[in-house]
């Protein structure tokens, strides 16, 4: 029996350190890419660039950027769907000026600091939206202090941003929501929260919690309808064709949990290494939210690095003056496999950066990805061709990672992703000869010169 016990251990053993060792590398590898991606390109001048010119009949919404990696979807969603309404002043908030880095290498120009803001309005500003931000960086705890210092306001987390108000100390004894993903790490971590699974939104006194990604959009419109009313947070969800707007009313739902999906994604991260290299075009006027559903459906899948690409050095404005620079320029752009220009109106407003684009001589066509489809909300369209250029449980999971439960998305293609599952068999195979070769080297000769009894 203990020679049988040994025998298994060697085949364990030897596929824990060569499978097991080259997926954590490679899981690794694709997390950095996604979650430490800052940028190390010089800051062109940014001499010229304005920002937002403030009204003090209006509100103000302060939407943070740390020093750490910001989470793209929870920082563009809000400042787009509080932008479009008119009603505030919406700025992109951070500890100092320099250049912040989102989630898979989007990066924004913060319009003030901390400081700057304080003494702008010589209050609190009116709504503070709190995304989740990485703790990588020194300047983490200067976030926490001015959240801190503003906790009597509104304050609305996005997705894992409860992180941030948790890590305060601001939802001591309260309820709250959070991505379905990290819902464990929370409960271990702040177990004096009570964390909720089943609720796209948490409202407690002046605190606001969401749950995943989508979910961040019933909670803005949430706090849209309070301030402004009902019939303005309805107009938005219509421009923006979000299909759930039932849920502002009633967030209650059925929790998600651990499933095949996820484990697809842990894989697609651990064991796909020829990953698709996607351009995204920045252009002035281009839409936050189009631009965030570019990042959000390819970049975090395991499957994908999006780089972004514009006509000059030159920083580009969002249609809602949100500051961004591109990491590569059209002359020195690198080989893609792909390049995509987001947004409805991509077609006019875009038209002379993809002229160029093509006069490059570039061999890789402009994918409109949303213009051919405008009556659609932003994410489907990418979600449906994540699903053609890998298989359908990455796109799959990617529909349950956002959280996003309307079911008019179509997907074809694969039904698992073929470099994903073949790497991991290969490895597996190679496991099994190393360890074979280990067995009948040393067990199997030890075992035959074993004297008799």
């Amino acid at each position: 029996m203990f020679r049988i016990l040994m025998r298994i251990a060697i085949y364990v053993v030897t596929f824990v350190l060569i499978a097991g060792s080259v997926g954590a590398v490679g899981f690794r590898n694709s997390q950095i890419d996604f979650y430490q991606s800052f940028r190390e390109e010089p800051v062109p001048l940014l001499q010229g660039v304005t920002i937002p010119q403030h009204d003090p009949a209006k509100p103000t919404v302060a939407v943070v950027l740390g020093d750490t990696i910001t989470e793209d979807f929870d920082f563009l969603m809000p400042y787009n769907l509080f932008s479009r309404t008119g009603a505030y002043n919406v700025y992109a908030v951070a500890p100092d000026h320099q250049v912040k880095s989102l989630t898979g290498g989007l990066d924004v120009v913060p319009h003030v600091t901390f400081q700057e803001l304080d003494g702008l309005l010589g209050k609190s500003p009116d709504i503070i939206v709190v995304p989740n931000m990485l703790i990588f960086g020194s300047q983490y705890q200067s976030v926490l202090t001015w959240i801190k210092k503003h906790a009597d306001t509104t304050l609305l987390s996005i997705c894992a941003g409860s992180a941030q108000l948790a890590d305060a100390g601001l939802l001591k004894g309260k309820s709250a929501a959070t991505h379905w993903q990290i819902m464990p790490d929370m409960k271990r971590f702040f177990p004096d929260t009570a964390w909720t699974v089943s609720k796209r939104y948490v409202v407690e006194g002046n605190i606001i919690t969401s749950a995943g990604q989508t979910a961040g959009i019933d909670a803005v419109l949430y706090v849209i309808s309070k301030e402004l009313g009902e019939p303005v947070a309805n107009q938005i969800a219509k421009e923006v064709h979000y299909p759930s707007y039932p849920f502002l009313h009633h967030p209650d739902v059925d929790p998600y949990s651990i499933d095949l999906k996820f484990m697809t994604y842990l894989l697609n991260n651990a064991y796909q290494w020829h990953k698709q290299k996607t351009g995204v075009l920045l252009y002035n006027g281009i839409e936050e939210l189009a631009l965030s559903s570019i990042f959000d459906s390819y970049s975090d899948t395991g499957t994908t690095n999006v780089l972004t690409i514009s006509q000059s050095e030159r920083p580009v404005v969002t249609a809602h003056n949100l500051i961004l620079l591109a990491r590569y320029q059209m002359p020195n752009a690198p080989k893609l496999d792909k390049m995509i220009v987001p947004g409805a109106d991509a077609k006019t407003i875009a038209a002379k950066d993809i002229q160029q684009w093509q006069e490059a001589g570039r061999s890789e066509n402009a994918l409109l990805i949303h213009a051919n489809s405008p009556d659609r909300f932003v994410f489907e369209a990418p979600i449906e061709d994540l699903s053609k250029q890998e298989d359908i449980l990455s796109a799959e999971h990617a529909v349950k990672r956002l959280e996003y439960r309307a079911n008019q998305i179509m997907l074809e293609g694969k039904p698992f992703s073929l470099e994903t599952y073949g790497n991991l068999i290969l490895l597996t195979i190679i496991s099994l000869l190393v360890a074979r070769f280990i067995d009948k080297r040393f067990m199997t000769k030890k075992i035959k010169h074993l004297p008799y009894r």
